[in-house]
């Protein structure tokens, strides 16, 4: 199995503290925690992208440029590329630049992107948004395979035997398809024999199960090999300590703070309490015993290889952040790593 840290760069007052660091200081965070996630041996470190409040995650490759620069073996994610909202030319000059920086360690997760405030932004509506991410991946992934292209479609001028520079170091580049609950990503991905990321945050764990079993039997009616399926998942948070007591103790003003910011905001909890959390939502919450069990568990319904934890503090100080994340890679990781098959990863 693989271990990533992912991060939104949400910008929010601390869940404990109620202190708002400035963007400036949230931004370096970030950078900071990348080069933690390299010196504890992770194998992945992904930067969302979102352009409405209250995140700060709007240019990615220029953070995940900024990183580059200060690690050397890292694997590096976008998680998701909103290619519903972008240009994929532009969006191909930026990552194919990103992708020769960081000597060929970027990755790519992308997806339609959510919230009515960023749609609105690019203009991009409920109706068009599926297919704006089809036709949209249909030509990035062809300007990453082909010298020149020649292309027509309905959101973007056509193209015609058009050049688009840097080439990338990588070819091609891994590309996975991040899906939340809707069968439009999946179909995507298993049409083109590409990875999925399912998100697995929200809900427990059966919506997510139901489509990575869709896409299992989508990726076999492609005519693809049923053991070359790579599926990826996320957690809903994390904090594991020495005993499940500690964990809880540490984690459960964060959970609070989160259930007070749900109710301010008019949405309903999936999970009412801490307890009911930590059992039934996808949270890796506990004694590293526990954080095993709960993610051997979850891979019997999902048959996932890779694995996200939030790369951001979220509550926790400095100094248990470091601890939580020292903690999983000496006692969590390496019985993970034995009991589930590693997929293939770029050298």
């Amino acid at each position: 199995m693989k271990f990533l840290l992912i991060t939104l760069i949400t910008h929010v007052p601390d869940a404990v503290t109620g202190v708002q660091a400035p963007t400036h200081e949230r931004l370096r965070e970030v950078v900071t925690n990348a080069e933690l996630a390299e010196e504890l041996g992770y194998d992945g470190y992904g930067v969302g992208e979102r352009h409405e409040r209250p995140f700060i995650s709007s240019s990615p490759p220029v953070v995940l440029s900024h990183i580059a620069a200060r690690t050397t073996r890292i694997r590096l994610f976008t998680a998701v590329t909103t290619l519903s909202l972008l240009d994929p030319v532009r969006a191909f000059e930026d990552y194919s630049t990103l992708d020769n920086l960081s000597g060929g360690r970027l990755e790519l997760i992308i997806g339609k992107g959510n919230g009515a405030a960023q749609r609105e932004l690019f203009h991009v509506t409920p109706d068009d948004q599926w297919d704006r991410n089809a036709e949209g991946y249909e030509l990035f992934r062809r300007l990453w395979r082909e010298d020149r292209v020649t292309w027509s479609g309905r959101f973007r001028p056509s193209l015609t035997d058009a050049e688009v520079w840097p080439r990338p170091l990588q070819q091609p580049i891994r590309v996975w398809h991040g899906s939340a609950t809707s069968r439009d990503s999946v179909d995507v991905a298993a049409k083109w024999g590409d990875p999925l990321f399912s998100a697995n945050v929200t809900n427990p764990v059966e919506p997510y199960a139901e489509l990575v079993r869709y896409y299992r039997e989508r990726w076999v009616h492609h005519g693809h090999d049923p053991a070359a399926a790579l599926v990826g998942a996320g957690t809903a948070g994390f904090h594991v300590a020495r005993t499940s007591q500690e964990a809880l103790e540490t984690y459960r003003p964060i959970f609070e703070s989160r259930l007070a910011m749900q109710t301010r905001l008019g949405l309903e909890p999936v999970f009412r309490t801490l307890d009911d959390f930590v059992e039934r939502s996808s949270a890796l919450i506990g004694s590293p015993a526990q954080v095993v069990d709960k993610v051997l568990r979850y891979h019997k319904e999902l048959g996932h290889q890779v694995i996200h934890l939030h790369a951001d503090r979220d509550g926790l100080t400095t100094r248990q952040h470091r601890d939580a994340l020292e903690l999983f890679q000496s006692d969590v990781a390496p019985v993970l790593r034995r009991e589930i098959p590693a997929p293939p990863w770029p050298a």
